[in-house]
């Protein structure tokens, strides 16, 4: 009997050490296809190096993280069938995207799920607003946070501009656009006219269209509320059509991979924003923020861009959190990250407990002359910081998001 006994403690014992090493799953849901698979490709390359860097000092919760993935092409149809087929496989957490309706739609499958869902890139005010609940996280800024660090530095330098604005159609768009008209005081749609673009699938016809059409116009600025390749292709056909000589374009997200696909002559002088760059951490004076820069680099022979350090950010963060918790449980991990104030790769942020945005320095940038980009090792030292605003000043207010989800009829607290 005392044999059986220990036997039996014994096989108990080796069961526990088995499921305290069954590996933690983490879900990209991300574009490995379509218009923004650039962005996305830098999300895996993020994700990957954080949960490399995670396992070698010893996982979470005494458990190595494993990384699934699957491909949204940014269509918010697949990647709802995406979490389901994550969720299915055991993922403890989803994050990645770089679209706004995927990020939303996928969002709320994942609270189906009871699982938290962190959006990479997904600017629209939406995600965190109207459309805003308990199991979205976004670690990026919205495109209000965009807006008024670009309002600062259009006013300041472009004052009293005609704009002619071609916006992606969708929820990203209508409110990066209505932002920036606010905060540009450019809401007169007879001064300030624009076009809207399907997305996804725009062809290049109804890019040439719009372009067209604001050549024809008298303004002085062309906003192209575009990402990805789309931003891309339409700035092929502004630069055809002579918009880049004689117009100040502005796109109100960069990343370093469209003026990688574009070239930095072809994107020169465009002026946007960025939450974080590589020269970010220089700046902020973040040791951590250095170091990642240095480790990305070695291993991918390229500097990390701010798609990159989201996706990286979120596997530390969510963490950081199940350590905190001791638990993987989605209840416990919201609480921990609520009110969560830290230090990764940049200044001081945090995980506001209202709506989770992470609130942070939002920058606005302009493309360097290609002059200047090709004196950098990489060749890829795009973007001059021409001004920055803190978080405090730039994300909305609690009475903001409120009058916003009361005109929404949405509760005035996540649910």
């Amino acid at each position: 009997m005392q044999r059986l006994t220990a036997t039996l403690a014994l096989w108990a014992g080796l069961t526990a050490c088995a499921q305290a090493a069954e590996p933690i799953t983490l879900g990209l849901n991300y574009p490995r296809t379509g218009s923004y698979k650039e962005e996305g490709l830098a999300q895996m390359r993020g994700a990957l190096l954080a949960i490399d860097e995670l396992n070698a000092q010893g996982g979470v919760l005494g458990r190595p993280l494993r990384l699934f993935s699957r491909d949204t092409a940014s269509r918010p149809q697949k990647a709802v069938k995406n979490v389901d087929k994550l969720a299915a496989e055991g993922a403890a957490m989803l994050f990645g995207g770089s679209s706004s309706a995927v990020a939303i739609a996928a969002g709320k499958r994942a609270a189906e799920h009871g699982l938290l869902y962190f959006g990479t890139l997904t600017y629209s005010n939406d995600t965190t607003g109207k459309d805003a609940h308990r199991y979205m996280f976004r670690e990026c800024n919205s495109a209000w946070m965009s807006a008024r660090v670009l309002g600062k530095y259009l006013s300041k330098t472009l004052p009293d501009r005609r704009y002619f604005y071609i916006t992606s159609d969708y929820t990203w768009g209508h409110t990066t656009e209505s932002s920036l008209r606010q905060t540009t005081h450019s809401e007169d749609a007879a001064l300030n006219p624009g076009l809207r673009v399907p997305f996804p699938g725009a062809r290049l016809a109804d890019y040439q269209d719009a372009l067209t059409q604001a050549a024809a116009s008298d303004a002085q600025v062309l906003a192209l509320v575009l990402f990805g390749e789309d931003l891309v292709r339409a700035m092929r056909i502004a630069k055809d059509l002579g918009l880049t000589e004689r117009m100040q374009i502005v796109a109100p997200n960069l990343t370093q991979s469209m003026v990688e696909q574009a070239g930095p002559g072809l994107m020169e002088g465009v002026i946007g924003t960025e939450p974080w760059t590589w020269r970010v951490p220089a700046l902020e004076r973040s040791s951590r923020g250095e170091a990642f820069v240095a480790a990305f680099s070695q291993r991918y022979a390229m500097y990390p861009s701010s798609s990159a350090a989201s996706a990286y950010s979120i596997v530390y963060q969510w963490a950081e959190a199940a350590q905190r918790a001791k638990s993987l449980d989605s209840e416990a991990l919201i609480k921990a990250l609520e009110g969560h104030r830290y230090q990764l790769l940049k200044g001081k942020q945090q995980w506001r407990g209202f709506d989770h945005q992470n609130l942070q320095t939002v920058y606005a940038v302009k493309v360097k002359p290609r002059a200047e980009v090709l004196k950098d090792p990489l060749k890829q030292d795009y973007f001059e910081i021409v001004e920055r605003l803190d978080a405090e000043q730039a994300a909305p207010s609690l009475a903001e998001w409120q009058a916003e989800r009361r005109a929404a009829g949405q509760p005035l607290t996540l649910r």
